[in-house]
């Protein structure tokens, strides 16, 4: 089945989309620039740093020739990390309002790759073929059975390996999940999905072809995420 035919996908990224472009928006570019922002943010800004940087230490360090697609890429930092590397990078969002925000920051930098800022469902096989897809925080909103219908059908279409990042099932996690649906606020993200690394694992062991490779939890104050790499047998 593919993302767009799974219940509920298609609804939940409209949601995204809404948040990110209507709500969001100014906040999102203030956390992922150098401005001045409270503790809370501060915690948010460090974990989504470290995360970051992990993922781009499970990248080749030198990426010329090599196509990769950032789904989920917000206000374009990774992407513009990889295109330092040499990386021809394809950098795709819902939200128009981020994207527009990521090429103002990088409008003609110099840098040895290329970015292809789209608005676009990262899921949307028009966008092509990739040596890696990196998914950073861009599926912790949605539930099990959608993140494995988006990674099977990126997973037809990628080469070396795919990052994704997963909101981990934690008591502290499913509190403030479960206190944020008591209490729901128009203006809130949309909720995050917590859950078990091993019934993530279960899901995705059913793209053929590939193979569970390395995983690392961040936590810094009020971000928790665990990246799980993907990788293509043989």
């Amino acid at each position: 089945m593919s993302a767009g035919h799974v219940p509920g996908y298609a609804a939940q990224r409209e949601r995204l989309e809404h948040y990110f472009d209507r709500t969001a928006r100014h906040a999102w570019e203030q956390l992922t620039s150098d401005a001045p922002v409270g503790r809370v943010r501060r915690t948010v800004r460090a974990g989504r740093d470290a995360m970051r940087a992990t993922i781009l230490d499970w990248l080749p360090a030198d990426m010329h020739g090599v196509r990769l697609l950032d789904a989920g890429c917000g206000t374009g930092a990774l992407s513009v990390e990889a295109a330092h590397r040499g990386a021809d990078v394809t950098a795709v969002d819902v939200a128009s309002g981020l994207v527009n925000v990521a090429r103002d920051r990088a409008p003609g930098f110099a840098a040895p790759g290329r970015i292809d800022w789209r608005v676009a469902d990262m899921a949307d096989p028009s966008l092509g073929e990739f040596d890696h897809v990196v998914a950073m925080d861009s599926l912790i909103h949605y539930p099990l059975d959608a993140i494995a219908a988006v990674v099977a059908s990126l997973a037809s279409r990628t080469r070396r390996s795919i990052i994704l990042t997963f909101a981990p099932r934690t008591p502290a996690l499913a509190a403030m999940h479960a206190v944020g649906r008591l209490f729901p606020n128009a203006k809130r993200a949309p909720g995050l999905e917590p859950m078990a690394e091993q019934a993530l694992r279960g899901a995705l062991s059913t793209v053929r072809g590939w193979d569970a490779g390395r995983t690392q939890r961040i936590s810094s104050g009020f971000y928790t995420s665990q990246a799980l790499e993907l990788v293509r047998r043989g």
